[in-house]
């Protein structure tokens, strides 16, 4: 059933050509190509897939809408800020991040925003 079937992210975009260009150059994820629809699937490894679809008036939720598991946060997190990607810090009841890090028994978590406003997370598990 379901425990076994690719999984494809569905993100809202404003301006196609801006996503698109971050997904695949600031992110490094591979476009499997344009759909009829006007849409672009990127892989993003393993059978998963991000599919950027143009909603001019959607708005972005003010959640995680994307989290990429790594095996090494730090190094992630260097290598996507040598790109030009700006990691976020927060301060909310039950989240702080030191270093745009939050961290627990469990995790290491950190996050970014898209071109279009979409939050997406970087997170390795700890145990």
């Amino acid at each position: 059933m379901l425990s076994t079937a690719k999984m494809t992210a569905v993100l809202p975009v404003k301006d196609m050509e801006r996503a698109r260009g971050f997904y695949e150059n600031s992110l490094g994820l591979p476009s499997l190509g344009m759909q009829a629809d006007g849409s672009c699937i990127l892989s993003s490894g393993g059978g998963s897939a991000i599919e950027l679809l143009v909603q001019p008036e959607a708005d972005t939720s003010d959640r995680t809408s994307v989290s990429f598991e790594v095996a090494d946060l730090a190094a992630e997190m260097r290598a996507l800020e040598e790109r030009g990607i700006r990691f976020e810090d927060y301060d909310l009841p039950g989240l702080k991040t030191v270093d745009h890090v939050a961290a627990d028994e469990h995790r290491k978590c950190a996050w970014f925003t898209d071109t279009e406003g979409n939050i997406l997370c970087l997170h390795q598990n700890l145990a």
